[in-house]
């Protein structure tokens, strides 16, 4: 998996269960140059990219191997997220074999739901 670069801080990670990390956005990300520059706001894409990658942690965690993300259904966008929040990532474990995971994850800003993917397809590395 590499190092970490978008989560800022494993919250808990619970083998089997689930897990919970932060992130939090700086205006600082080049990214807010060019995407909406008037209002800010972090792309989907970036936001999903979180998801996975503390599922990755999860996973990771419990069996040792590395894993990424290969899709995602269901995904809804409810909010904006934008510089100066602070995303908490939660993923909860809903499968797991040899050849895939799959899991649930939810992100929510100051305690309301933003993003949320009913499944997250993680396979090995």
């Amino acid at each position: 998996m590499g190092q970490l670069i978008a989560l800022d801080r494993i919250v808990s990670v619970e083998p089997g269960r689930g897990a919970t990390a932060l992130r939090n956005v700086p205006q600082t990300l080049a990214i807010f140059d060019s995407h909406f520059p008037l209002r800010p706001v972090l792309p989907g894409v970036l936001v999903l990219g979180s998801m996975g990658e503390l599922a990755a942690v999860l996973l990771r965690e419990q069996t040792g191997r590395t894993w990424r993300l290969a899709g995602a259904e269901r995904v809804r966008y409810r909010h904006f997220i934008q510089p100066g929040d602070q995303m908490r990532i939660e993923v909860d474990l809903k499968r797991l074999d040899d050849a895939e995971a799959t899991l649930g994850a939810t992100v929510t800003v100051d305690g309301r739901t933003v993003t949320s993917a009913r499944t997250l397809r993680m396979v090995p590395q």
